[in-house]
């Protein structure tokens, strides 16, 4: 089944009297939610015990969550050293998604700093086939686990679509995270109908079959971008920025796709989730 939630916690989470994450689950229930992303950007900064209460909530409430790693991985990074830490991060992300009884960990994989664009790509490909085959050689739960790479919004990022959808060739393990703000910032904002939605998943069909394509993750908000891409995320509220959520529900239901979607909305994360979330409902009804 598709399901929508937010990445943390909006701004309104708190106002209504909630202190932490752990209430997150019984909350977005209340809401019709039924997904949740916690995010580790700047580093794992939570217990084993704390993942374990909260991955019990989320299975008391049917909230599936879904955990993002830290944002310094960077599998391009000319140093072996380096390139170990965004390894462990994966690792550590991985654990903290089984204590969580959750199945997507999102990764941005890397950036491509002074390489020529091919180096970069070939040393992220390289290090990453290094990853799964090494994290299949320890004694993890893997079972419905799945590394997510995401399509990313600056240039300067490894992360088009295209990249995305061929490093996710590379193994069963490798899901996309489509985030279409951030390939909205890439495209200057050409998501604005149905056929830019369908370019992706068409192409992702193509390299990557039904399961992939059926189940991708997907993160969406409304994003500022320049010339150099991404900029800052905003809400719903925002009329100058896209992309327009309209067009991905109908795409979704008529490819018939079941993937979780995380709003990534500046504060108003839940708000944003639910207008989608009953932008997908009204859109089943026509």
């Amino acid at each position: 089944m598709i399901r929508f939630g937010p990445s943390g916690n909006s701004k309104i989470f708190y106002d209504e009297g909630n202190k932490a994450s752990i209430q997150a689950p019984a909350w977005l229930k209340s809401k019709g939610l039924s997904a949740y992303e916690y995010s580790f950007g700047r580093g794992y900064n939570m217990t084993k015990e704390t993942a374990i209460k909260l991955g019990e909530e989320a299975k008391k409430n049917d909230i599936t969550i879904s955990a993002h790693a830290p944002f310094y991985i960077n599998f391009a990074n000319p140093s072996d050293e380096m390139a170990e830490k965004s390894f462990m991060y994966v690792l550590t992300g991985l654990k903290f998604l089984d204590w969580f009884n959750g199945e997507h960990l999102v990764v941005h994989l890397a950036t491509q700093g002074k390489m020529q664009r091919f180096e970069a790509l070939e040393l992220t490909k390289k290090r990453l086939i290094n990853t799964v085959e090494r994290l299949k050689g320890l004694e993890l739960n893997l079972d419905n686990k799945y590394i997510c790479p995401e399509t990313m919004g600056k240039f300067s990022q490894i992360g088009s679509a295209e990249e995305i959808i061929e490093f996710c060739t590379l193994d069963p393990m490798l899901i996309p995270t489509f985030d279409f703000g951030h390939l909205n910032c890439l495209s200057a904002g050409s998501f604005k109908n149905k056929d830019a939605y369908k370019k992706v998943f068409d192409l992702s069909f193509e390299k990557l079959g039904e399961f992939k394509t059926k189940h991708c993750h997907i993160h969406f908000s409304k994003i500022q971008y320049s010339d150099k891409g991404e900029i800052r995320h905003l809400n719903f509220d925002d009329e100058l920025f896209g992309p327009d959520f309209q067009p991905l529900a109908e795409v979704l239901l008529e490819y018939n796709l079941e993937p979780t979607i995380i709003c990534e909305s500046a504060d108003f994360m839940a708000e944003d989730a639910i207008k989608m979330l009953n932008i997908y409902e009204n859109a089943k009804k026509h």
